[in-house]
């Protein structure tokens, strides 16, 4: 999730947990500081752009090693903020509430977080959040401002918006089953045989929702509203070309990030490179991850040091779809042409 959504969790925790033991401003404070700190990997490069895709959210998320180093990160919060060690109780279960929770949050988008290493790299993605939800992240900031507003009564106000918050989580995941269902009985009707089959959400809301079934060597696309009339679902295919990878090779940074998607990838070739794209984030025909990988010599396939480019559907392009799309009107998602503007 987004670092605003993280750091208002992590103070809600805080405040929630620690709000007979500590000052308000204190325990937000430590939430803010921990509840950011597992992002801070992003600084660490693992040696060229897909390593530090999937080595993100890996060790600094991993609900194990954040156990681990819990203790030593409540005894310097404590320390720093000169609180007496006879409360260490509380703010150790403070602090590793703020920890873990992190990567749980982060597990319910799509990116794929690594909660289990050191004994399993498996990422984890429900994929039932967008990474940035105004309906998620509002409750908490609301109840924090009434918990500084009345510091006796601020443990009651972090707890209802945590309660709020982690509501909001559940009706995503509802809804994506929902959908999900839906978009089940749609291929069958279309005679589609997905191998893979992804329901995400468009951005900043739970009501529309992004289609993906990877079907052999093509994908398909398409959205469903929650506020959608009829049950059809509008799917366009298009080509993945995964006849590339094996000439690619498979102990290869486009390898990693094919096992990192879980399938959802595709490749292609554009003067004479060859790209390798996350179907994940993004949507037809530009996406956040795009990594050149090779370069093409006659019949073979060199393998170049990995180069990201990312494209997003421009903002004012993108708004005028996804609202009345959003409201049920079945308008076809922009593809572009888009103005670079």
């Amino acid at each position: 999730m987004d670092s605003l959504s993280q750091i208002a969790l992590g103070s809600a925790v805080g405040v929630a947990v620690l709000g007979r033991h500590a000052p308000v401003w204190k325990a937000a404070l430590v939430g803010a500081v921990y509840g950011t700190l597992p992002d801070l990997d992003v600084l660490l490069d693992f040696g060229d752009p897909i390593a530090n895709m999937t080595r993100h959210r890996a060790e600094s998320h991993a609900i194990p090693w954040l156990t681990l180093v819990s203790p030593a990160l409540t005894w310097i919060a404590m320390k720093a903020l000169r609180e007496p060690m006879a409360q260490f109780k509380s703010w150790w279960l403070a602090v590793w509430l703020i920890l873990i929770t992190h990567p749980l949050l982060d597990w319910t988008t799509i990116y794929g977080t690594q909660l289990w290493r050191p004994f399993s790299d498996q990422p984890f993605g429900l994929g039932s959040m967008f990474i940035i939800d105004p309906l998620y992240t509002l409750p908490l900031l609301i109840a924090l401002g009434f918990a500084f507003g009345k510091p006796p009564r601020a443990r009651i106000y972090a707890t209802l918006g945590l309660a709020i918050s982690t509501a909001y989580l559940v009706w995503s995941a509802v809804a994506q089953q929902i959908v999900r269902g839906a978009a089940q009985d749609e291929l069958r009707r279309q005679g589609i045989v997905a191998e893979h089959l992804l329901v995400t959400p468009t951005a900043f809301n739970t009501i529309l929702w992004r289609v993906v079934a990877v079907s052999g060597d093509s994908y398909y696309e398409g959205f469903r509203s929650l506020l959608d009339k009829t049950p059809a679902i509008a799917f366009d295919r298009f080509p993945r070309r995964n006849d590339l990878l094996p000439m690619l090779g498979y102990n290869t940074p486009a390898a990693s990030l094919a096992w990192f998607t879980q399938g959802f990838y595709k490749l292609a070739e554009q003067d004479s490179r060859v790209i390798i794209t996350d179907l994940r984030m993004g949507q037809e025909p530009l996406y956040t991850f795009n990594f050149v990988v090779a370069q093409r010599q006659g019949d073979r396939l060199l393998p170049t040091s990995p180069e990201r480019n990312s494209f997003r559907v421009p903002l004012r392009e993108g708004l005028a779809w996804l609202w009345p799309r959003l409201l049920g009107e079945p308008l076809p998602p922009p593809r572009g042409p888009f103005n670079p503007n």
